[in-house]
């Protein structure tokens, strides 16, 4: 997994956010196990005890699960998983809309602009 982290929010939060990432991309498998906190921390080079609170948050939101033993794993419930990808692809269209707007597109040219796009990579496609 690829840990990269901005300076403008708290470094757990931005975990929890890398982790459901990997969650509902399919990096990490519904029903894997993911590594242990220490080996997390350390490949994302962060303290055990922010990942740990990272994922006792993810734990609260039912996207991953404690087995007493086992580890932590990733969730099973794929109706919670698409629940999770459709708010991230909601967050990205939201910030995308809002710089489109910044650079002064209307609702009709950002339409034409992205269908433009679409034609663009179809065409390319089929070389």
């Amino acid at each position: 997994m690829e840990w990269n982290f901005r300076g403008d929010q708290p470094i757990y939060s931005q975990l929890i956010q890398r982790i459901k990432q990997g969650i509902v991309s399919g990096e990490l498998p519904p029903g894997g196990r993911l590594p242990s906190v220490r080996d997390l921390a350390m490949e994302a080079g962060v303290n055990p005890n922010t990942m740990q609170r990272a994922l006792q948050e993810l734990e609260r939101e039912g996207m991953v699960f404690s087995q007493r033993t086992a580890g932590r794993f990733v969730t099973e419930d794929v109706r919670l998983i698409e629940g999770a990808k459709r708010a991230f692809a909601q967050e990205h269209i939201r910030a995308f809309l809002e710089g489109m707007h910044k650079l002064g597109y209307g609702r009709e040219e950002i339409l034409s602009l992205l269908q433009e796009e679409k034609e663009e990579e179809h065409g390319n496609s089929g070389m």
